[in-house]
C-alpha cells in the first residue's frame, strides 16, 4: 500500500491520520485522491469497507484551505442517519488542526443544534437528504455557495428512492463546482446521474474486474436452518473461538427487538439499531458497540452501511436479504479494512427460492445450502465452536437500579399483578381483596366488588327493620 505521506497531502492532516493509527492508503485512495486533488471530478467504485470516506474527504478538506470563510462550502450527502454519523467523525478527524468547522445535519434530532452550528459558521455539511431539504427550504441552510459537492453511497440512495431528492440538492449548490461520486455498485440511473451532473467524471474502479463481486477476504457460510432453532445456532456462534464483534441482521424491526431481549436473556452483551428506537438511543446503542461495551449487534438494513467498525469478526444474516446487493452491503460490515471475516446466512425453506436468485447473481457455486442444526456437527467444525458449547451463558450482564441497556425497549406501564386487563391501574386490579372491615376473606380468595356492595345493602336492610 501507498503512504499518504506520498500522495502530496497536506502535513497536518497526515498528522492526524498517524496519530489514529492509519498511514497507508487503500487502493481506492491512492488513486482517486492525486486525480480529486487539482479538482477532477471523479466516480469512485470500490467495495464497503475499502476505504472511500477518506478517498473523499481528504480532497474536500485540503482544497478547502485551512482557514476557510464562515459558511457552507461543501455538502457530503449520505443515504442514513448512521452513515452521516460516521461520515461525520472522520471528516472531523481531518480537520482538526484547522479552523474548518463540520456539522451533521440528519432527522430524528432536534432542529436547533444543527441551526445554531450553521449560523455559526460550518463550512462542512454532512447531511441526509430529507433534512437538507427540510432546512434549505426554510432558508436556514444556503447551499448557494458550496464548491465541493459529494454524493456517498450513491446506489443506496437509488434503492431508498432519493434519486428526484439528489437533482433537487444538486440544483441548490454552485454550478462551479468540484464534484465526487462514490458508490458501491454503478447501476444504470447513478451513471445516468453522474452524466447529468459531473463535468467529464473520471470513473476510477478500485478492484481487479475478474475478482468477482464478493470480497475475497470474507468467508461465505450459507445454512439452511429451522426458524425454532436459529437462536440457539447463534448463541453457539456467539461463542467460537476468536469471535470478535458480531452485527446480525434482521428483516424487520420487530423480529430485532425480539432477539436482541432474547440474548440479552442469554446472557450476552447486545445492542440494536432499527426503526422503533429513537435516534439518541440509536446513537448510544452504536457507541457502545464501537467503543466495545457491547460486542453484539443487531440491526435491520437501514442501518447497514452507517456500521463503519474495522474489527467486526461476523456478520450473521437471521433471516436472508431480499436481494444480492443487500446481502453484500450486509456482509460489508466484516472484513474491513483488510481484516479477514465471516458471513454466515440462514436461509429458511420459504426463502430458497430468494437463496438461489442471490446464488446465482454472486456466483457462490452453493444452490442447495447444507441443513443445519445447532447440534450438527459441521457448525461446530466450520466455525470453531468449543465441542459442547450450548447457546447461553450461564450469567447474563449485571445492571444497575433503574439503568437500561442500549437497545432496550422503552420502559412500559407495569402490567397490574393480579392479571387485570391492561390499562387498568394498581388500584383498580386491587379492588375486591378485602371486605368492609379491611380484613382477607376466610377463604383466601378475593369476592367480586359488587357482591361485596350487594352484601353491605343486604346487611344496611337488616339494620334498618331491626
Amino acid at each position: 500500500m501507498t503512504s499518504f505521506a506520498d500522495l502530496a497531502i497536506d502535513q497536518d492532516i497526515v498528522d492526524q491520520l498517524t496519530a489514529k493509527g492509519i498511514e497507508d492508503a487503500f487502493p481506492i485512495q491512492e488513486q482517486t485522491i492525486p486525480i480529486s486533488l487539482p479538482g477532477q471530478d471523479v466516480i469512485g467504485q470500490a467495495k464497503t469497507g475499502t476505504g472511500k470516506t477518506f478517498g473523499f474527504g481528504i480532497p474536500v478538506v485540503q482544497r478547502l484551505g485551512l482557514d476557510p470563510a464562515p459558511g457552507v462550502k461543501a455538502l457530503i450527502v449520505v443515504p442514513t442517519r448512521e452513515l452521516a454519523t460516521q461520515v461525520y467523525e472522520d471528516m472531523d478527524l481531518l480537520t482538526r488542526g484547522r479552523s474548518t468547522s463540520v456539522v451533521a445535519i440528519y432527522g430524528g434530532k432536534a432542529y436547533e443544534g444543527q441551526i445554531e452550528q450553521l449560523k455559526a459558521g460550518a463550512q462542512i455539511v454532512v447531511g441526509t437528504p430529507g433534512r437538507l431539504i427540510d432546512l434549505a427550504g426554510q432558508g436556514l441552510l444556503d447551499l448557494s455557495n458550496a464548491v465541493e459537492v459529494v454524493l456517498d453511497e450513491a446506489d443506496k440512495m437509488l434503492d431508498l428512492g432519493f434519486l428526484a431528492d439528489i437533482e433537487k440538492i444538486f440544483q441548490k449548490v454552485s454550478q462551479k463546482r468540484h464534484t465526487q461520486l462514490f458508490s458501491a455498485t454503478m447501476p444504470g440511473p447513478i451513471v445516468a446521474l453522474a452524466r447529468r451532473f459531473m463535468s467529464n467524471p473520471i470513473h476510477i474502479r478500485a478492484s481487479d474486474p475478474d475478482e468477482g463481486l464478493t470480497q475475497a477476504n470474507i468467508r461465505h457460510i450459507i445454512y439452511r436452518a429451522h426458524q425454532l432453532d436459529k437462536d440457539e445456532v447463534i448463541g453457539r456462534i456467539l461463542q467460537a473461538e476468536g469471535r470478535g464483534k458480531t452485527v446480525i441482521f434482521t428483516r424487520t424491526k420487530r423480529a430485532a427487538q425480539r432477539l436482541i431481549d432474547e440474548l440479552g436473556d442469554r446472557g450476552f452483551s447486545v445492542g440494536g439499531v432499527h426503526g422503533d428506537m429513537g435516534q439518541e438511543q440509536r446513537e448510544r446503542s452504536m457507541a457502545a458497540f464501537k467503543a466495545g461495551k457491547r460486542d453484539v449487534m443487531v440491526a435491520t438494513d437501514v442501518a447497514a452501511r452507517g456500521i463503519d467498525v474495522n474489527d467486526v469478526s461476523h456478520v450473521i444474516n437471521h433471516t436472508i436479504p431480499d436481494d444480492e446487493k443487500t446481502y453484500l452491503h450486509r456482509a460489508g460490515r466484516t472484513g474491513r479494512a483488510g481484516r479477514e471475516g465471516i458471513a454466515v446466512t440462514f436461509v429458511d425453506w420459504d426463502d430458497l427460492h430468494k437463496w438461489a436468485l442471490i446464488n446465482r447473481a454472486l456466483d457462490f457455486g452453493q444452490p442447495e445450502p447444507v441443513e443445519t442444526y445447532s447440534t450438527s456437527p459441521h457448525l461446530y467444525s466450520e466455525l470453531n465452536i468449543p465441542e459442547g458449547t450450548k447457546g447461553r451463558i450461564a450469567k447474563a450482564p449485571a445492571k444497575k437500579d433503574g439503568q437500561k441497556a442500549d437497545g432496550d425497549r422503552p420502559r412500559r406501564r407495569r402490567r397490574p399483578s393480579s392479571g387485570a386487563p391492561e390499562g387498568s391501574t394498581e388500584k383498580q386490579a386491587g379492588e375486591g381483596t378485602h371486605d368492609g372491615a379491611g380484613k382477607e376473606h376466610h377463604d383466601g380468595k378475593p369476592a367480586p366488588a359488587r357482591r361485596r356492595r350487594r352484601r353491605r345493602r343486604t346487611s344496611g336492610q337488616t339494620q334498618q327493620g331491626a
